[in-house]
Parts: C-alpha cells; sequence; structure tokens
C-alpha cells in the first residue's frame, strides 16, 4: 500500500471518529431546567439563572431536598472582563445553605460511605468562585425554598467594581398571585403614555393628587390608605425588598387557601400567602408582597400599583402598607377569612423606611400629603371593618442600584416628621 492511500485510509479513520463523537455530543440530554434558564449581561459579564422545582432537585442530587425545605439555584457566569469576579452566596439568600451543611441534613443512620458520596456530590454541585477572566463556572447555591416567581439577586464584586442581576425565574408548581414578568414588562417600557418629572415639587404635587384610598372593586367603598410611593424597578427597588425578606403572594385559588389555614391551625408562617384584592386605577393590584413572621396570623404586607408616572425615568409604584397582627372570620371577604391589621398603619409604614434604610439601594425619601388624617379618636375602617388611624401622610421612597450608605440618603424637604407627630398626638410630655 503506498504512503497516499495510507494517509487517505488514516483521515477517513480520524474523520469517522470525530464524526462520531460529535454525534455521542450531540445526544448528551440537557437537564429540563437549562432549557428555561434566564439570562442578564452588564459589560463582560452574562449570567444565566434558574430554579429548580423539589422534583428537579431530587433528580440532582439524589436526596429530596425540598423536604428540607432547600431550594438549589442555578447559576452560570460567563466572564469577559479583565478580572476575577467573585459570587456573594448571601445574595441569593442571606440563610444559604452550604453544601457541607445541606448533605449532613440528609446523613442521619447512613453508613460512612454513604455520608462521604453525598458530601462530595453536594460539593461538585455548588458553585464555586472566583470567575476568572475568560472564565465559564456554574454551579448551585442552595437556598431556603421559596415557591413561586422567585426574585433571585446575583451580586459578583472584582476588584474596584461590582455588578448585581435582578431576576425574576418562575418555579414551576407554584402559581404567583399576579404576572410578574408582564407587570415589570410594563414597568420598563410602559405602553401607555407616562408623565416623567424631574422637578421635585412636581412630582410632589402629582403623589398629592392621587386618591386617598385603595377601594372595592366598584370603586363606591373606601378601603385602606395608600400610604407608600416605591420609585425604582427591577434593578433596583425590587432587589431591595428581597434584600430585607419580602416575598411574593400565591394565588388565593391555587390551593393557597387551604395552605393558610393549615399554616394557621398549626401556628407556622406561610411566607406567600395570599391576600385580598383592593383597587386602584380601575384594576386590583399588580404586585403583592409580604413579609412573613413567626406565623401566618403576624406579616407586613403590600400592595402596589404601576402608575403612570415616572420620576427621571424611573417607574413610581403606589402602594398600601400595613401590618397584620392576627386572622379571623368576616362576611366582608370571598374567602370567610382575613387579616385583622394594626390599627397605627403608621407604624407599618414607618418600619417598612426604616427596613429599606438597611437595604443598601434607598437613596432619597420623604413625606407627601394625600391620605388625610384620622386621629385616635376617630378612626376611618377598611374594607373589612378594621379600625384605623393616621397622620395622613404617604412616604415616598426613591431607590438607585448603586449602594447607598445610611449616612448619604437625602431626605426631601417637604414634611418633617416631628412636626406630623406633634401636630397630631400633641407636644411630647
Amino acid at each position: 500500500m503506498n504512503r497516499v492511500a495510507m494517509r487517505l485510509i488514516v483521515v477517513v479513520v480520524v474523520s469517522g471518529a470525530l464524526a462520531a463523537c460529535t454525534a455521542t455530543r450531540s445526544t448528551v440530554s440537557v437537564p429540563a431546567y437549562q432549557n428555561r434558564t434566564v439570562t442578564r449581561t452588564e459589560g463582560g459579564l452574562q449570567v444565566s439563572i434558574a430554579v429548580l422545582s423539589p422534583e428537579e432537585s431530587t433528580a440532582v442530587y439524589g436526596v429530596p431536598l425540598a423536604d428540607k425545605k432547600i431550594q438549589p439555584v442555578w447559576v452560570e457566569v460567563r466572564n469577559r472582563e479583565d478580572r476575577s469576579y467573585f459570587l456573594l452566596s448571601p445574595g441569593l439568600d442571606p440563610n444559604f445553605f452550604p453544601a457541607s451543611e445541606a448533605a449532613e441534613a440528609f446523613a442521619g443512620t447512613a453508613s460512612h460511605d454513604h455520608e462521604s458520596e453525598l458530601d462530595r456530590r453536594f460539593r461538585s454541585l455548588a458553585f464555586r468562585s472566583p470567575v476568572r477572566p475568560g472564565e465559564t463556572v456554574a454551579g448551585f447555591v442552595l437556598t431556603n425554598l421559596n415557591e413561586g416567581a422567585k426574585l433571585v439577586q446575583i451580586d459578583l464584586v472584582a476588584r474596584e467594581r461590582a455588578r448585581t442581576f435582578s431576576v425574576f425565574v418562575a418555579v414551576p408548581g407554584f402559581e404567583a398571585d399576579y404576572k410578574t414578568s408582564q407587570v415589570f414588562k410594563r414597568a420598563s417600557d410602559p405602553q401607555e403614555p407616562t408623565l416623567d418629572y424631574t422637578n421635585d415639587a412636581n412630582l410632589r404635587a402629582a403623589l398629592e393628587a392621587l386618591p386617598c384610598c385603595a377601594t372595592n372593586k366598584d370603586g363606591t367603598e373606601n378601603g385602606d390608605p395608600l400610604n407608600l410611593v416605591i420609585v425604582g424597578g427591577l434593578d433596583d427597588a425590587f432587589p431591595a425588598l428581597v434584600r430585607r425578606g419580602w416575598s411574593l403572594t400565591e394565588q388565593k385559588w391555587s390551593g393557597a387557601i387551604w395552605r393558610m389555614i393549615g399554616a394557621a391551625l398549626s401556628g407556622k408562617a406561610y411566607v406567600n400567602a395570599p391576600v385580598s384584592d383592593l383597587y386602584l386605577f380601575g384594576r386590583a393590584q399588580d404586585l403583592a408582597l409580604q413579609k412573613a413572621r413567626d406565623n401566618v396570623h403576624q406579616r407586613n404586607h403590600m400592595r402596589l400599583w404601576l402608575s403612570n408616572i415616572r420620576y427621571h425615568d424611573k417607574p413610581v409604584w403606589v402602594g398600601q402598607i400595613s401590618r397584620d397582627i392576627g386572622t379571623r372570620l368576616t362576611v366582608h371577604s370571598p374567602t370567610l377569612t382575613t387579616h385583622k391589621i394594626d390599627p397605627d398603619v403608621d407604624e407599618a409604614r414607618t418600619a417598612f423606611t426604616e427596613d429599606m434604610v438597611y437595604s443598601q439601594n434607598l437613596v432619597k425619601m420623604g413625606l407627601v400629603n394625600g391620605v388625610g388624617a384620622a386621629p385616635r379618636a376617630a378612626p376611618r375602617e377598611n374594607l373589612t371593618t378594621d379600625p384605623y388611624h393616621t397622620d395622613g401622610y404617604r412616604v415616598v421612597l426613591v431607590f438607585d442600584r448603586e449602594p447607598t450608605s445610611i449616612d448619604h440618603i437625602e431626605v426631601f424637604p417637604w414634611i418633617t416628621p416631628y412636626k406630623v407627630r406633634h401636630a397630631v398626638e400633641g407636644p411630647a410630655p
């Protein structure tokens, strides 16, 4: 056989081997969660995120993580910048689970060899920093179980640089109270004309012209006071809320009522417990969020409506916030149950403001007129007949994606809180 023929045979064999290798690669199945990843890009960083369902996490880890209230979040980071980045796991969940702790939770009475295998598996699946220039790193961060369209925050830090990505990620099997992706699309790309204010006095006038209260569906009865204005969106305000422990609510008719009843009987918390509908701008709230406490009877909750107002091109949300202090039966709700609110709604407003001071994203705040005063001696009632009293003001909170220290938060020079208290409660003794 001559050399030409030999070379031809070698080329054919090698080509066939490469083709077989390519064919083999093409048949490798991609996990289902990677087919629904949400991707964001900023600068030379690209981040892809997926949140696993309980069934998916069992398939990946080999143990039922959801039984221990653990939820894996898959993160992939492509770094095309000139410095190494580190992923801050507490950004996804301040109480995240290290791989070793999660593996230990399933050790139980397993043999020593099985414990070692669990530990190796959990460690091999974990996201590992740093992500060096030119590298792509993928892995899981183990968070607390949170059913719903989970808002995932990715904080990546490098020398003299930080990148933050905030993404709503669907979790299979959960029906969030409202179509979060649609409302945030409206916020970032409004379909209706908007009024963009750059003058603070004009913004104040627009906010004070809003209705005092949310209403029932036909607008004939006033409900809870509209005591909150949030300025910002998916890149700044809502990451701040998530950082401080706020969660989305679940649909009322998706089995949530039975879960709420079960939580009430057991005395446990229900972080996605639904809220009833209130109306503004002719529609029910666009978003409802809550910060659960020790049990289902106690929580802070808010309803938010996206307005047609913008401030320096940031979306403006009008809202209602109050603190739930109990549950009771009522004929004023279609579910025949309701939460009883703390009558001091100003306390909930103030507590929320103080909470957001620690979020790192609050840059400006102030008070405006609009609710109308209701003193303790002559309280008003909401739609479920709970009494409430208020100084009559709504708080305005402006957020930005760049971190701001507490001592650099600005204050609108509109209304002085001390003067408000003095007018409503009288001089201090």
